[in-house]
């Protein structure tokens, strides 16, 4: 780990923030909310990837953004799940043809799709989460019509890992992803660094399996659909005495879950949401890395709504609490009061710039 002055902004930009795969059909349509009159004429939509509106994860916290934005704004909204990665143009245009203001989609792998659309629709908005644009060697790309929203969750990550090492009984705590790009292996990167700085105040020996940061290489599952696959990597890394996981996965942490469920003691780090409210898995769920997604979305619908759209990122750090670890929930007495206080001490290190968590997502 680096001490330093935190990176700004505009670098932070460069992390594309995970990111879950495909989805389909037609779109769903509702009509407006509260009835506002500034949003009576105003349509806000919105596109998942494979994972669903009913993820546990980031296609669910962008509904409930959306929303929250329907009822506070009164406006109208139409909404598509694709079923994979060749819905993702068609679901697009699908909004577009809806005449739709703002057409937001959840997801990395969505960014070639909104990207396309925003560039032949100048007079539109569009906002992707959990990515930035790209140009077509994968370099950021700015868009005057569009907003990426995205999170830097390595910080809250590294506070996670330094919580597992603390808690393991065994000596061995572990991390997987779904697909290996930017938006998940930064949540990766967080958690090791995270063990690694507990190793290092309290002269212990924690392993962390599942992803080696220096080699940029690891476990995954190869989507954000298959929860067999969660579940067996798990089982994997509980042979293995792994008794705390974190999978990087969307709803393939499900199967990590289930399998986390069936070993006594072993526990599960979820991410994006807070999984012990979303999931039913609370009672294993020792915290969550947090994004606040619906928060996001509402705040950029709204904007957007009031004429005062903007395509500079949101990025969302632990400053400005756009990332976080959740409640220890079930787990809040078991955490001993001196490994709190240092997680909240390291939590004001990173916010004041004393402690930078590296990341070559964030870079």
């Amino acid at each position: 780990m680096k001490r330093k002055n935190l990176a700004s902004a505009t670098a932070l930009v460069a992390a594309s923030v995970l990111a879950l795969s495909a989805c389909g059909e037609a779109p769903e349509e509702s009509g407006s909310g509260g009835g506002e009159a500034e949003g009576a004429d105003y349509k806000a939509c919105i596109v998942s990837d494979a994972g669903g509106w009913e993820d546990k994860s980031f296609n669910e916290s962008a509904a409930r953004g959306l929303e929250q934005a329907v009822e506070d704004l009164g406006i109208e909204e139409a909404r598509a799940e694709s079923q994979s990665d060749s819905d993702f143009a068609p679901n697009v245009d699908s909004m577009v043809a809806q005449g739709c203001n703002i057409t937001m989609g959840v997801g990395f792998l969505l960014e070639s799709a909104l990207h396309e659309a925003a560039e032949a629709n100048p007079d539109l908005h569009f906002g992707i989460v959990d990515s930035t644009f790209s140009d077509a060697d994968g370099n950021v790309a700015e868009l005057e019509n569009g907003k990426p929203i995205i999170f830097n969750t390595a910080e809250a990550s590294f506070l996670a890992g330094y919580l597992a090492a603390g808690m393991t009984e065994t000596g061995t705590v572990a991390t997987f992803g779904g697909i290996q790009i930017p938006s998940v292996t930064i949540f990766m990167d967080g958690f090791v660094d995270g063990v690694e700085q507990y190793n290092e105040d309290n002269d212990e020996d924690v392993t962390a399996l599942g992803w080696n940061k220096d080699d940029q290489e690891g476990s995954f599952s190869g989507d954000f659909d298959n929860q067999s696959q969660g579940q067996a990597l798990t089982e994997q890394f509980i042979s293995q005495d792994a008794d705390i996981i974190m999978p990087v996965a969307g709803p393939v942490g499900l199967g990590a879950a289930s399998a986390a469920q069936e070993a006594e003691g072993t526990k599960i780090i979820w991410v994006d949401s807070d999984g012990y409210e979303s999931t039913d898995y609370g009672d294993i769920v020792l915290t969550s890395v947090m994004k606040q997604i619906a928060n996001a979305v509402e705040d950029t619908i709204a904007e957007d709504v009031n004429g005062n759209f903007s395509a500079e990122p949101y990025v969302g750090t632990l400053e400005n609490e756009g990332v976080g670890l959740a409640p220890y929930h079930d787990f809040e007495g078991d955490v001993p009061a001196e490994l709190d206080e240092r997680i909240q001490e390291l939590r004001e290190q990173i916010i004041s710039g004393e402690l930078t968590v590296e990341s070559p997502s964030t870079p």
